[in-house]
């Protein structure tokens, strides 16, 4: 697309390389939440890709207009299609009618992809966004374009969700020249969670529940002809027959799912031996919770680093000196002839946007769908609120000043809140308080705020749907500027307070100062007594001092 176009053919590469790994979506049914909304997540996490909040207005078009595709994750031009006769407003991936579409790749048989299609997963999100009302929709638009155009992408995991119900529908290529796709749709009942993330989830599907399955006529016929798959139909598995599983899809996959369902179920402990590698049953597709699930219980799994559990990473080495709960990729590296691995979590350094979306059938479609957005890593970011109805992107959420992955600019969001992240990053536990502070005082401002706004909101639409449309926009356009505002202001404090690796004295919030007015000295914080321990230990009598 060309919102997405990168300037360097390098970047290209390294945007496909990095999705292979990449993305996850958590799931709230409507009857498993806390208010009652529908509750989605996606992170879109990939070392080339720019984070930005996308919008396409709602248009009529003449029959026969034709429209350029280019893939989503590279710019490369795939062909034209043809434009529906109307299109809907879409602002990031949430359309005007609360529609909603998340994805992950799971890659699968890479004999399967199709090198001459026109549509890629990421066209056919926003396409499908642009043409569709409701998921069931969304479902029938999405397979219906890549049987006439061709699927260019590996094996994809979809989440379409309105304000009523939540789909999973994963898709896989037949080769090379071979137009169409094989895909099973499965409907997440309103009282469960669910999530994927990068492995394909839908194993066994009953083909008789017309009303919570769908699925493409040859999807067991194409695994047979292909040799795949050589069972009775009842036992096919569509992860085993087009995603078989390995190492890296149960580790580093479906370990953030398992992360997900233990934190809202007490079943963690039942599923972490297939985490493991101890037993190859895998997890169901959706469970039940323990608790009603909050969309800030969803912004705070989407920040997760495994912490207090058997995978946790802030506790080892690898974290140095201040718990610092992230791994450089790549993932596996080599020590001598051995291979070894880092776990890959939830929250991770390279996202490039991340968002929750919440959708709720009791209220107008232009009240109703929030979806809260922010761009880099979940931990170290603020989701700012972003009206299903807003017509105009906040310019820090732009290509502001010409920025993008390799173009810095001041008034850029993608840019603050990573310059901030990685100040943070090497001495985690020594800084991330304030952060944590900041970002927490901002979202628990705009969740009580929320229905204040809505109620005017509501009493504008009442009268004049214009301006109620109007309104949310400006308030989405607010929060975001103020957001960046004050986050610019937070790296501006972090540089100051934590200069030269020591700790400016503070009292009541403001840095002190002795009585003529100068700072009042430092504290030096040096290194945890963990650290300093196996420090010794490596160094030897090095750095002992004499008697």
């Amino acid at each position: 697309m060309k919102s997405k176009r990168l300037t360097l053919s390098v970047l290209f590469v390294v945007a496909a390389v990095a999705n292979a790994l990449a993305c996850t979506n958590l799931i709230v049914g409507k009857n498993a939440s806390a208010d009652g909304s529908t509750i989605v997540s996606y992170s879109a996490d990939s070392y080339g890709l720019f984070g930005e909040l996308y919008h396409y207005p709602a248009g009529m078009h003449k029959k026969g207009t034709l429209i350029d595709i280019h893939e989503w994750d590279t710019g490369k031009y795939l062909g034209q299609i043809e434009q529906a006769r109307q299109t809907y407003n879409v602002i990031g991936n949430m359309n005007e009618f609360q529609l909603t579409i998340g994805e992950t790749t799971f890659g699968g048989r890479p004999e399967l992809v199709d090198t001459t299609g026109i549509i890629d997963y990421g066209s056919l999100i926003y396409l499908g966004l642009q043409r569709s009302r409701t998921a069931r929709e969304a479902i029938k638009v999405m397979t219906e374009l890549v049987q006439e155009y061709g699927y260019y992408s590996s094996g994809e995991s979809f989440t379409i969700a309105d304000p009523n119900e939540i789909w999973i529908m994963e898709m896989i290529g037949k080769g090379p020249g071979v137009r169409g796709a094989v895909w099973v749709a499965v409907r997440v009942p309103d009282d469960c969670i669910s999530a994927h993330a990068n492995q394909s989830r839908i194993h066994q599907f009953n083909m008789n529940d017309k009303e919570n399955c769908m699925y493409s006529a040859d999807v067991i016929s194409f695994a047979r002809e292909k040799g795949y798959f050589d069972g009775v139909n009842k036992d096919f598995s569509f992860a085993d027959a087009y995603a078989p599983l390995d190492f890296g899809a149960r580790r580093y996959c479906e370990a953030r799912v398992w992360s997900y369902f233990n934190m809202f179920t007490d079943r963690g402990n039942e599923f972490l031996p297939y985490i493991l590698g101890e037993t190859n049953t895998p997890m169901p597709l959706f469970v039940k919770p323990n608790c009603k699930v909050s969309v800030q219980d969803v912004k705070n799994a989407m920040r997760d680093h495994y912490e207090g559990t058997p995978l946790d990473i802030s506790k080892d080495f690898g974290a140095g000196p201040y718990h610092t709960p992230y791994r450089l990729s790549p993932l596996s590296f080599k020590v001598g002839d051995q291979e070894y691995f880092n776990e890959r979590p939830i929250s991770t350094q390279q996202s490039g946007f991340v968002f929750v979306a919440q959708m709720r059938s009791e209220l107008p479609d232009p009240i109703g769908g929030v979806l809260w957005f922010g761009t880099d890593d979940a931990n170290m970011t603020v989701f700012t609120p972003v009206y299903c109805c807003t017509d105009k992107v906040p310019v820090c959420y732009t290509r502001v000043d010409g920025a993008d992955y390799i173009t810095f600019s001041w008034n850029s969001a993608f840019w603050i809140f990573n310059w901030v992240a990685n100040m943070v990053y090497p001495r985690y536990d020594l800084m991330m308080g304030d952060v944590r502070a900041t970002q927490t005082e901002l979202e628990t401002t705009f969740n009580e705020a929320q229905e204040g706004v809505e109620a005017a909101a509501a009493k504008l639409l009442e009268k004049d749907p214009a301006k109620a449309k109007a309104f949310l926009t400006n308030y989405t356009n607010m929060t975001a500027q103020s957001t960046f505002d004050t986050w610019k202001r937070l790296g501006e404090f972090l540089v100051v307070k934590y200069n030269d690796g020591v700790v400016k004295r503070m009292k009541n919030g403001q840095f002190e100062r002795n009585s003529i007015g100068q700072p009042a000295g430092v504290i030096r914080p040096g290194y945890p007594k963990e650290f300093l321990e196996e420090y010794v230990k490596q160094t030897g009598d090095r750095y002992k001092m004499p008697e």
